[in-house]
């Protein structure tokens, strides 16, 4: 699958859809549809044209609120096509009727000849991901841990004997343990 054609349900208010009017694919695309509000139907029909070497295992979607779905429209064997290029219509339907739209789709075989397709989505900022820490601010909980465990080792090796000592050689080898964790982080 090398195309996939975005579809807004429900962004503008109950029903409402938002379609490009025109797409290019190349063979197999994808319906990516996404659900902005109520949980809705959305139908998908292609017209006689498209329907020559495409087809769609189910035209009746149930999409639930907030939630993305992606309809694969799968294509016919590019040798059994009448011609390179194939033009035709994709219907999109939300609410039972209330809202169509119709999308010009352009079908081209001799566009795969090795050119890469970006989907304008990916121009735009992902709202869903928190952003990831740097890798130094990992690293503050590690520090901040194996400075207490050496400081409490230091401690008690300056300052008794007997099980302070051995409390406190298990402190260094906390500490060497939280320099070895970040040195893996960072690396």
């Amino acid at each position: 699958m090398t195309d996939s054609l975005a579809v807004a349900v429900n962004r503008d208010g109950l029903h409402t859809l938002a379609v490009p009017t025109e797409f290019e694919a190349s063979g197999p695309f994808a319906v990516r549809v996404h659900n902005h509000g109520e949980a809705a139907h959305v139908h998908l029909n292609l017209d006689d044209r498209l329907s020559e070497i495409a087809r769609i295992g189910a035209t009746n979607h149930y999409v639930e609120a907030g939630e993305s779905r992606s309809i694969t429209v799968e294509t016919r064997e590019p040798s059994r096509w009448p011609s390179d290029t194939i033009r035709g219509k994709l219907k999109v339907v939300v609410g039972h009727g209330q809202e169509t739209h119709y999308v010009d789709v352009t079908v081209d075989r001799t566009a795969a000849n090795g050119t890469v397709r970006v989907d304008p989505e990916l121009g735009k900022p992902n709202r869903d991901s928190e952003p990831e820490l740097p890798p130094l601010a990992k690293l503050v909980p590690v520090v901040a841990l194996g400075s207490v465990a050496l400081v409490l080792a230091v401690g008690a090796v300056f300052t008794g004997g007997g099980i302070d000592v051995v409390i406190g050689g298990l402190s260094i080898v906390a500490a060497a343990c939280c320099a070895a964790a970040a040195y893996y982080l960072l690396g």
